[in-house]
């Protein structure tokens, strides 16, 4: 075929593929009829039909499904440990996590380099406050210009606040909500994840460049 397969292992490789991917009871469907997980699992097998030693993958678990996204990674596992160099892209951070070695990019550029936990690391300087409140706008205009606050970015539904510390400034961000009577239905120290990490990066580079 068009890898140079040869034909005596074609059979063996597709037979593989299929295993592999989870998709031998739907050998014989269509891929219009798959679902969008399943299109990503072939994808994939048609990808490593013929071996190769690296493997660059963009984005493959958009718009699939979290049970999907979850499946696929151990794909990827999987390949890793049989010795395929793997390269992700992917705009999840959590999904960054599960790589053995990142590049945070921005604006074209790479912005950090190494492993999820030394680049968390780089956050110990600082302790995270996630927030849930009544209303986050409202929130992030009270909370600005309070002494101790690095930062704060939207998270979710709610916000995570960069402070230098958590212990000093949590009267501070109280009083700050009380005064715009913002209700506090969640306010906790958690520890910093991939996200945090890049939106406090990010953060930093428009700050320079500015």
């Amino acid at each position: 075929g068009i890898y140079r397969v040869p034909l005596e292992k074609r059979r063996e490789r597709k037979e593989f593929v299929l295993n592999m991917a989870g998709l031998e009871k739907r050998r014989d469907s269509m891929t219009a009829v798959l679902a969008g997980g399943w299109k990503q699992r072939l994808a994939l097998g048609c990808a490593i039909l013929h071996e190769p030693p690296v493997l660059f993958l963009d984005e493959p678990t958009s718009g699939v499904d979290p049970i999907a996204r979850r499946s696929f990674w151990s794909l990827i596992y999987d390949l890793s440990s049989a010795g395929h160099t793997v390269f992700v892209s992917t705009h999840y951070m959590d999904e960054a996590e599960y790589c053995h070695r990142l590049a945070l990019m921005n604006r074209g550029r790479i912005i950090a380099l190494g492993i999820p936990d030394d680049l968390k690391e780089q956050m110990r300087a600082y302790s995270i406050l996630n927030l849930e409140s009544s209303d986050s706008l409202e929130s992030m205009r009270a909370l600005e210009g309070v002494a101790g606050i690095a930062d704060v970015a939207v998270f979710g539904a709610g916000l995570h606040i960069k402070a230098r510390n958590a212990d000093s400034v949590l009267a501070e961000i109280r009083a700050a909500l009380s005064r715009r009577q913002v209700g506090i239905r969640r306010l906790e120290l958690i520890s910093p994840s991939m996200e945090d990490v890049f939106v406090s990066l990010i953060e930093e580079q428009e700050r320079s460049i500015q």
